[in-house]
């Protein structure tokens, strides 16, 4: 699962042009889901064929095999790493592989329930590949349906997760350079949550005689007051967002929070009001925007 620099260069491209960002996600995720797809029907076959003679249990056989990655077990059962851990506080190969076994039972069980009753419903799943077919009937076409919305349902999870903390520090640093602010005048760190045990991300702060004044990047639409109460709680000085809400302006400017509000005409120019407003060395954009734009990503992704 990644996101590439091209990507990240094209949602702050799109950002500071005040059009929506998500098609560049969007695309993404359809191009890992398809792939899994293919590569999912490919195993499909070669596990159908191996077992002709088992029952629905071939499945559970091949996809559920101890043998294979733990996430990839999650998935074939119709669950997520993330769901175990939340469901069992941990996410151990051995508790994995517990759960989506007792999962992928109560599945089956259920899509028999229901296969049973509507006796009239005919469904058959033919996959071939290289000349060669196999075909699925109602209980196993509906497992492989599921097997793929779960992995749909993780991809885009995560993919726009990733998103907004791949571009936040790219994207400072792009309005930092187009407003020519010096490096001394901003930096950006790492964030250890103690609690986890890992670095939880990267803070941008823009600095003045030895303050600080942290940036939050929430690439959120309108009528999102957590994200916006995420940001008030860190006491945040710059809130940088796709969309804001009327509220949401309202509740930043009575805290003093600057705020940039990158879909609306020009939003990314708000970005000065705040460099002005907490004394930042800067100077007014100039020349050619899209030229000096390319030259900033050359600097900033090289």
């Amino acid at each position: 699962m990644t996101l590439t620099e091209q990507v990240a260069k094209n949602i702050i491209r799109k950002l500071l042009k005040g059009d929506d960002y998500r098609i560049e996600v969007v695309t993404l995720i359809n191009a890992e889901f398809l792939q899994f797809a293919i590569e999912f029907f490919k195993k499909i076959i070669d596990a159908k064929l191996k077992n002709e003679n088992i029952s629905i249990d071939w499945y559970k056989k091949e996809f559920l095999n101890p043998n294979l990655p733990a996430k990839e077990i999650a998935i074939n059962s119709g669950l997520n790493k993330k769901t175990i851990h939340n469901m069992f506080n941990s996410s151990t190969k051995e508790i994995i592989i517990d759960a989506a076994n007792e999962h992928y039972d109560v599945l089956y069980e259920s899509i028999k329930v229901l296969v049973e009753t509507e006796h009239e419903l005919e469904l058959t799943l033919t996959i071939k590949f290289k000349g060669v077919s196999v075909d699925l009937n109602v209980s196993e076409s509906l497992i492989v349906i599921n097997t793929l919305a779960v992995k749909r349902a993780e991809l885009r999870g995560g993919l726009w997760s990733t998103a907004g903390k791949r571009v936040e520090n790219p994207l400072m640093k792009t309005l930092c350079k187009l407003y020519s602010v010096s490096e001394e005048n901003y930096k950006a760190k790492f964030v250890k949550d103690n609690a986890k045990g890992f670095d939880r991300e990267i803070d941008f702060y823009l600095l003045k005689d030895g303050k600080e004044f942290l940036c939050e990047v929430k690439l959120m639409g309108s009528g999102n007051p957590e994200s916006a109460d995420a940001v008030i709680a860190r006491a945040t000085n710059v809130f940088v967002a796709d969309k804001l809400s009327i509220q949401n302006k309202n509740q930043l400017e009575h805290l003093g929070i600057n705020w940039i509000e990158m879909r609306s005409a020009n939003g990314y120019q708000r970005f000065k009001l705040a460099l002005e407003k907490l004394g930042i060395p800067h100077q007014d954009l100039s020349g050619n925007f899209d030229e000096k734009l390319e030259a900033i990503f050359k600097e900033i992704f090289a």
